[in-house]
């Protein structure tokens, strides 16, 4: 090649680099983006009621027990009713071989035969000490041996009557005869029920409950039941003062209007409020963090969040009491993701959507 060919092709050479090579000189230099900040939500607290329950076992009785004693012993010689029948308040249920009952009734029947002797002896000198026949103490003396008579026979008969009460032993409620375990000369005592009767409107619900959960119950508190698939709503109406000695409880009744269904002595399972807490401050109790057993909560202020301590109360499966820390103002995080911490700068979610522009623009 001529020395005049090897200076045009060195030429071309240069002008291709240079093509190539000078644009990346000339490009002006790649600015990095800054760091998107996280964005986050948050929401004041709210006020509302928190109440938790605690579940027991209970046992279903009549509103109205009543066990049926005899007030004297004896043999049984008749039997009115049996378990399962219907009966009316004052209707009889069984009738004792009372020996004492015919003494009693010679007794009432001499003190009749002895009053009516002494009425018709207060007539006559009642007629003579009118005509002057009889002096006035004689008169007052008559008069005194009826009054007697009046109160032996009042005294007899009053003793027949109860020995009568007792001989038929009655219903004291109308209700349901639950059990009767007595039969025509079975002998019976005062120490064991003839029988047991039902009555009263529903049913109720008995249950003991340790001291803690006794000091949140009151009457009038609402309570629930659960019998199989069926629940029923009831009402507390005593909790005992004094605690059980077999158990180391404390008793509770409650009132089921609606549980009529129930059989009596039946188990049931119950729901009562162990403690509540009314018109409090409350946040999700996921937005909640715990260190070392104290409590926090992530607080959203001009674009920083902050970890605030808070003094929590009690909770349930969604909302928490908030005691101190926050006020009902304080923008609470309701997002976690491991870029949050005491100063970092956020952006919050809401104010992101108002300042979006319209779908609905026109792009010119």
């Amino acid at each position: 090649m001529t020395k005049r060919g090897k200076i045009i092709t060195g030429i071309v050479v240069a002008g291709v680099l240079a093509v190539l090579v000078v644009p990346r000189f000339l490009k002006p230099a790649e600015v990095a983006d800054p760091a998107v900040a996280p964005v986050v939500r948050a929401e004041k607290p709210e006020t509302g009621t928190i109440t938790l329950y605690r579940e027991l076992t209970g046992t279903i009785e009549p509103a109205d027990l009543v066990y049926v004693t005899p007030k004297l012993a004896g043999e049984v010689t008749e039997v009115y009713v049996k378990t399962g029948d219907q009966v009316a308040e004052g209707q009889p249920i069984c009738k004792i071989d009372n020996k004492q009952l015919d003494s009693a009734k010679i007794t009432m029947e001499t003190a009749q035969v002895a009053l009516n002797d002494a009425q018709a002896n207060l007539n006559r000198m009642q007629a003579l000490y009118a005509s002057g026949d009889i002096s006035a103490q004689a008169f007052e003396q008559t008069q005194s041996a009826f009054s007697q008579a009046q109160l032996q026979y009042s005294s007899a008969k009053l003793n027949y009557d109860t020995q009568l009460e007792y001989t038929t032993i009655t219903a004291p409620i109308a209700g349901t005869v639950e059990t009767c375990d007595v039969d025509i000369h079975d002998m019976i005592s005062q120490t064991a029920p003839v029988c047991v009767i039902s009555g009263g409107e529903g049913m109720m619900v008995k249950f003991s409950v340790p001291e803690k959960i006794a000091l949140n119950l009151s009457a009038g508190d609402e309570l629930y039941v659960e019998k199989g698939s069926e629940t029923y709503d009831g009402t507390i109406t005593e909790v005992s003062s004094m605690v059980d000695a077999s158990t180391g409880l404390f008793p509770v009744k409650g009132s089921l209007p609606g549980a009529g269904s129930l059989a009596t002595g039946s188990t049931v399972k119950l729901s009562v409020v162990s403690e509540q807490a009314e018109n409090v401050m409350t946040l999700p109790v996921d937005t909640v963090y715990y260190e070392g057993g104290e409590a926090y909560v992530y607080t959203y202020e001009g674009g920083v969040i902050h970890k605030v301590p808070v003094e929590v109360g009690i909770y349930d499966s969604e909302r928490i009491q908030i005691i101190s820390g926050i006020d009902g103002d304080t923008m609470v995080l309701t997002t976690w993701n491991s870029e949050l911490y005491e100063g970092a700068e956020v952006s919050l979610e809401e104010d992101i959507s108002a300042n979006a522009p319209s779908s609905g623009s026109d792009g010119q």
